[in-house]
């Protein structure tokens, strides 16, 4: 049977499902309206794109690692208040989206969202996501992952705050033991208190310096005590300044506030402290840290009028 725009389109309205799912959906069952909508509910469509309109902002950071310590993923997924964010059923979807990405190799969003879901080889990634929005009742999204691999060291990662914030580190070494993955793990929660931009000073943009160093001046020109000196002279107040804030920005560079030593001492410094202790040689090769909703505009729901525009 042909497959109407029109057929399309009442479709829609009777579930609230996109376009495209609901012409598959069509073309799946022959056209047969109903056969459809019960496609769409199985599939968990059915609902989902009504609630795709809110904001989801809240939701939970997860990280997994193999039990080799040879890679590590960490995921963001999205909902749209933090009582389904603590809910055990959004908990256990979470936790298989991480299962799922550390078993992917997709290099973007979109090819995640297209693959098998591990857990059942008849639904799509986003398939799986759109029945979990039927399911729990909210907008929810899956907004980022990554993954980390190291075959000449490991990965370690840490969880903060019952995953609002997540950590991954891959740390270069040619010996690992407790007291190296301890290391590890002093550095993950380093990363999740004091929210480094860079690993180390070589890695950061030169936008970014000419930025902040512009940012720097005019508040100098404009404080009370630096207003009308000389260029040279805030120039070299701006220098000055940048050196401690690269000293804030950069991991290696960051006074270690998480294991200290007897004495201050840098990231870079406890690395080496680390590595000596235990004729090893390490190296920190990359970290990610994400932060639940960091980024994301959150918009101020008046929830009565919400009630009210629904029963209207």
């Amino acid at each position: 049977m042909e497959v109407t725009a029109q057929m399309v389109k009442d479709l829609r309205e009777m579930t609230g499902a996109g376009m495209m799912d609901s012409k598959k959906a069509l073309i799946e069952t022959n056209g047969d309206i109903d056969a459809a909508v019960e496609y769409l509910r199985k599939k968990g469509l059915a609902s989902a794109e009504k609630k795709s309109g809110r904001i989801a902002a809240e939701g939970l950071v997860q990280t997994l690692k193999l039990d080799n310590l040879k890679a590590g993923v960490i995921v963001e997924v999205n909902s749209e208040t933090d009582f389904v964010a603590k809910n055990d059923t959004f908990k256990q979807y979470v936790e298989k989206v991480a299962k799922q990405a550390l078993e992917s190799n997709s290099s973007d969003m979109d090819s995640f969202f297209n693959e098998k879901w591990i857990f059942d080889n008849a639904k799509t990634v986003k398939e799986e996501l759109s029945s979990q929005i039927a399911v729990i009742g909210e907008n929810m999204n899956i907004r980022r992952k990554d993954k980390l691999t190291n075959e000449k060291g490991f990965v370690y990662d840490y969880i903060h705050a019952g995953g609002r914030i997540g950590v991954l580190v891959s740390i270069d070494t040619d010996v690992i033991n407790d007291e190296i993955k301890n290391m590890a793990k002093c550095i993950c929660m380093q990363i999740a208190a004091m929210r480094p931009k860079f690993l180390s000073q070589d890695e950061v943009d030169s936008n970014f310096i000419k930025k902040e160093k512009e940012i720097i001046f005019e508040e100098a020109k404009n404080d009370p005590k630096t207003a009308g000196k000389p260029d040279n002279i805030i120039n070299g107040m701006v220098e000055g300044r940048f050196k401690k804030e690269m000293k804030e920005f950069c991991l290696l560079d960051q006074e270690n506030v998480i294991s200290p030593a007897d004495n201050k001492e840098s990231i870079s410094q406890y690395v080496d402290r680390i590595a000596k202790a235990n004729s090893a040689n390490i190296k920190i090769a990359k970290f990610i840290r994400y932060e639940t909703g960091e980024g994301i505009e959150k918009k101020n729901e008046d929830f009565a009028a919400e009630v009210a525009k629904q029963i209207g």
